[in-house]
């Protein structure tokens, strides 16, 4: 600190100082504060007791209020710092750490000060500004528009009873275009986008930069859903342009999510929730359109994050409500039984069956899959245990999804439960479906070959459907093909699929593969598919899916009975 500065200061009161620090502080984001250090005093902006830790915005006792205020893990390194400015080490204080805010959040603040000494050396005020370094900016320097701050003020100072629409657009595949050309000419494209964006709207109407590749156009002044689209409709022709005009250096599309406002009162936290979800909709659509946001198709997304949070739960509960399912594999000839599927089932608290098209999904997004999928391996395993004192040839087949074989160590784990329940590895086969998608990454091909020398039986599930391709029967050599139903319903009803149907499982069994024929339910389709001679038969004639019990009481009871 300079000698001038001293002489200026020194003569303040604090109460001064205090009242400076209100006159300024209406006009600023950021907090000014004063700490009297030989009075135990501390003022700081009104507006910081209502963001932090701290009982008012002037106050006594410091170090105990600090203690409460800031962030435990980053105490001793403020104190130290704040050590170095009383001992006259040095006379500045800046530091970056972390304040608490009323609910106990850690906040990233920079406290900047300046130590304002009496003649003896000693400190007696330290002076400055604190700032948080991990809020959201008001604008943004990259695309030369104003940030997400500036659009929440904006709406919020809108009159009650706002009509018009919320756009939001969406840069697709916006991290290729970083990752291909480079940090500096994704800038590039956020800016020629926001230009696209301006010289597209009305007076009426204002853009922002909101997050990463997004931003949002506002028209609050009654703009209908057409003329929403209709603008989407341009930006995309502006961008084409800007593509064509810059030799086609990189090539990209947005997307776009509409949030209709019809005067009902909305808080703007959930005007943005709400519009980010119809963008979300248009990405998850296939990118490159326009989403109208739809409350029916909101409230089944609520539904799924519902059931997303009620499964996390059952998994830590002990797979509480998950069910093992059991559905008969019959020899194609005799119609003997010759071993079972093992399905996954799920009862929310109140008893109600989830359909496991709804609960899968939800499982393999949230990778709850991995655990589950452990979970009914054993569950089959231990069944089949018990099963092969009947037949001692019974089979159990289980379900593998692609996220187990990508994310967790399928393998071992398969080898680990076969040798926990004394089976042989022969007993177990492993069903796998998206072969389309996996058959080309290499630590899916680990896995399945890995399988196949430990002697795990594999079969290709689904077989028939749109990603099946021939090459995969040769390429991957599994031991099972199991016929779609929808391919088999096609076959036993039209002459042409019928003899498709005949060759592929020619085709099979020339490869040396067993072929399974999916979804038979009556005793016309079961005749009609024994013509094509499969190996096994799979479907609702035979038995539908039941749990562990329900399936020895059909197919055991009497042996064990037997038996006794």
């Amino acid at each position: 600190m300079s000698g001038k500065a001293a002489s200026i200061l020194a003569d303040l009161s604090i109460e001064r100082i205090g009242e400076m620090i209100d006159l300024f502080s209406p006009s600023m984001d950021d907090f000014l504060y004063v700490w009297d250090m030989k009075a135990d005093y501390y003022q700081i902006s009104s507006t910081a007791a209502e963001r932090f830790c701290m009982p008012a915005d002037r106050f006594h006792q410091v170090d105990e209020v600090f203690k409460a205020l800031i962030y435990p893990e980053d105490y001793n390194d403020l104190m130290e710092d704040l050590n170095s400015v009383s001992s006259g080490e040095k006379d500045e204080h800046n530091m970056e750490y972390r304040w608490v805010d009323h609910n106990q959040l850690p906040v990233w603040i920079n406290c900047r000060g300046l130590a304002l000494r009496d003649e003896d050396g000693s400190p007696h005020f330290l002076i400055g500004c604190i700032n948080e370094i991990g809020k959201k900016q008001k604008a943004d320097n990259v695309s030369g528009l104003l940030g997400q701050l500036s659009l929440k003020k904006e709406f919020e100072a809108a009159s009650t009873g706002r009509t018009g629409f919320i756009l939001r657009i969406g840069i697709d595949d916006f991290r290729d275009i970083n990752e291909n050309m480079g940090i500096e000419y994704g800038d590039y494209i956020l800016r020629k986008t926001a230009e696209c964006i301006s010289e597209n709207i009305t007076d009426s109407q204002q853009h922002f930069r909101v997050v990463a590749d997004e931003f949002a156009i506002t028209d609050l002044c009654g703009g209908s859903i057409e003329k929403a689209v209709a603008l989407y409709g341009r930006l995309c022709a502006s961008i084409t342009s800007f593509i064509q005009k810059n030799h086609y250096e990189v090539v990209y599309t947005i997307s776009g999510g509409v949030f209709p406002l019809d005067g009902s009162e909305i808080s703007y936290q959930e005007m943005m929730t709400l519009s980010e979800f119809a963008l979300s909709e248009a990405k998850r659509g296939g990118k490159n359109t326009c989403k109208v946001f739809d409350s029916d198709n909101y409230e089944k997304y609520k539904q799924r994050k519902e059931l997303g949070r009620i499964l996390y739960h059952a998994v830590k509960d002990g797979f509480k409500g998950f069910e093992a399912y059991f559905q008969p594999l019959v020899n194609a000839l005799d119609g003997k039984l010759s071993g079972a599927e093992a399905l996954l089932r799920y009862r929310t608290p109140d008893g109600n069956m989830v359909s496991p098209g709804i609960v899968i999904p939800i499982l393999e997004e949230s990778g709850l899959i991995i655990p589950v999928g452990h979970w009914i391996l054993r569950q089959a395993a231990d069944a089949c245990r018990e099963w092969q004192n009947y037949i001692p040839e019974f089979k159990v087949n289980v379900n593998l999804s692609y996220v187990q074989v990508l994310k967790s160590n399928v393998l071992e784990e398969i080898k680990g439960v076969v040798a926990e329940y004394g089976l042989s590895s022969k007993s177990v086969c492993i069903e796998l479906t998206e072969s389309g998608f996996l058959e080309t990454n290499p630590h899916f091909a680990s896995v399945w070959n890995g399988l196949k020398e430990y002697g795990i039986l594999l079969a290709l599930d689904d077989f028939g459907t749109g990603y099946s391709n021939l090459h995969c029967l040769s390429d991957l050599k599994p031991a099972f093909v199991k016929l779609d139903r929808t391919f088999m319903m096609k076959a036993l009803r039209q002459e042409y699929e019928y003899q498709l149907l005949v060759h592929v499982v020619e085709m099979a069994h020339t490869l040396g593969l067993s072929v399974c024929a999916e979804g038979i339910e009556n005793e016309e389709e079961l005749i009609r598919v024994r013509s094509v001679e499969p190996d096994y038969i799979q479907g609702y004639f035979f038995g539908k899916p039941c749990d562990r019990n329900e399936f020895f009481q059909k197919f055991f009871a009497r042996e064990s009975i037997a038996a006794s």
